[in-house]
């Protein structure tokens, strides 16, 4: 996978190697800003804040990423669905269908450490 950006270890770890931060530790778990969240390896824009939603699985969950930003395989243990981010490869979390947490009966289960934010700009008073 070709990163553009500097990664910590721990960064290393989740995008790289596809490991898994440890529930309610991420820093975008109970993030509502609005914005937009980004592949921390290349930047390319992945979910906005409007799809975000509280599941209480400790990590961040988005109901719908940006068109074409992720892409879903199976995952090596064949039970569950990965998600990577489909310009670098990158692992994001897994994806799963039928938990009814929103209408879309979809949840992306992204690690922190994946993404980055950039707020939206504040409107003109």
């Amino acid at each position: 996978m070709a990163t553009r950006n500097l990664l910590t270890r721990q960064e290393q770890y989740i995008l790289l190697h596809k490991g898994t931060e440890r529930p309610f530790t991420g820093k975008y778990n109970d993030h509502y800003e609005s914005g937009t969240y980004l592949c921390r390896a290349c930047n390319a824009p992945l979910y906005r804040s409007e799809a975000k939603f509280k599941s209480g699985c400790g990590w961040p969950s988005f109901d719908e990423e940006i068109a074409g930003a992720v892409t879903r395989k199976p995952d090596a243990d064949q039970r569950r669905t990965e998600i990577i981010c489909t310009r670098c490869d990158g692992h994001l979390g897994h994806v799963f269908v039928g938990e009814r947490f929103t209408n879309k009966n979809t949840r992306h289960c992204v690690n922190s450490l994946s993404m980055k934010f950039v707020a939206d700009p504040c409107p003109d008073t």
